[in-house]
């Protein structure tokens, strides 16, 4: 769009892994409102650079390493942003106001309670979602299946889990989520149930995953701002929907061709990174991946990577 501005951002952490964020001024729009610290891309200017430059007319401070965290296209009344987002890993010098801002260094789990602008919203969103977000298999033998997600969890590597299950009844899915849910909080985990929003309200779960046809049929978001909302999507039209209902986040494939679902139309890594940029939330990249096309996903717009085989032991349900 002509009317587009292209605006960079930054995620920098301090020695308590708290963020920094930095007050909008009087006389700017969103003027009182804390957000992640950066400006608008000159003409002819690499992202990258440009957050660069903007560090340094800001906070006195150079950029070391950064890595891709988020790109969110927004539209406000006024203008039409694409807030591109960066993880600052490492910096040299102390981060100041250079320009007159105010600064606060904010704890992770209190960004969802700060007063921000629109467009920075869904970035807090990412900065709590972890890289990997694993789906369970249908379950079938229960020992079996606990015992592999008592497992999984205790690697440490899988901080959220989604309880996916089509032909349980809805007593023994009870039963298994709640299981689920005691074991998920002893590993410090999150778990997202499938479909079912009234169970997640019932059992105190961490949120619910809509299936892309029951994500067609809600026409308002199912729990409130406390509980993750996510979607699974497979094309432009879900992603809109998904954001017209104010889901926190979505999973969108398959990019590869899978054997669960082998009719399913495939992506592939240039069309996922167009959806992708078309999302104004955290997008997963899901189908047919593991731990080595996490680089891939991250380097086309996702969050991290997910899926059922790409972490659950094989032979499991």
């Amino acid at each position: 769009m002509s009317d587009r501005v292209h605006v960079v951002a930054g995620v920098l952490r301090d020695a308590q892994a708290r963020v920094l964020l930095a007050q909008r001024p009087q006389g700017k729009d969103h003027a009182g409102l804390w957000e992640f610290p950066g400006g608008k891309c000159e003409p002819g200017e690499e992202p990258r650079d440009a957050l660069r430059r903007e560090l340094r007319e800001e906070l006195a401070i150079d950029a070391g390493a950064i890595e891709p965290l988020i790109a969110i296209p927004w539209r406000y009344a006024e203008k039409y942003i694409f807030l591109d987002v960066y993880n600052v890993n490492g910096y040299t010098g102390l981060p100041r106001g250079h320009e007159g801002q105010v600064l606060r260094w904010i704890p992770m789990q209190q960004l969802p309670f700060v007063a921000m602008p629109a467009a920075d919203r869904p970035v807090a969103t990412a900065l709590r979602l972890p890289r990997r977000y694993a789906i369970t298999p249908e379950p079938a033998n229960d020992s079996d299946f606990l015992t592999s997600a008592q497992t999984l969890l205790h690697t440490g590597s899988i901080t959220l889990l989604q309880l996916r299950s089509k032909r349980s009844e809805i007593a023994v899915l009870r039963s298994v989520a709640g299981a689920m849910r005691d074991l998920a909080r002893a590993s410090g985990a999150g778990l997202m149930l499938n479909d079912h929003a009234d169970l997640v309200e019932e059992l105190a779960l961490d949120g619910v995953h809509l299936s892309a046809a029951r994500l067609m049929e809600c026409r308002i978001r199912p729990l409130p701002a406390d509980k993750w909302v996510a979607a699974s999507c497979h094309d432009a039209d879900e992603l809109a929907h998904a954001a017209q209902i104010g889901v926190d986040f979505a999973v969108l494939g398959p990019v590869n061709a899978t054997a669960s679902h082998a009719h399913a139309a495939v992506l592939g890594w240039s069309r996922f990174a167009e959806l992708c940029a078309q999302a104004p939330f955290p997008v997963y990249a899901l189908g047919g991946l593991r731990e080595a096309d996490l680089p891939a996903a991250i380097a086309a717009g996702a969050q991290g990577i997910a899926g059922i085989s790409g972490f659950w032991p094989a032979g499991v349900g």
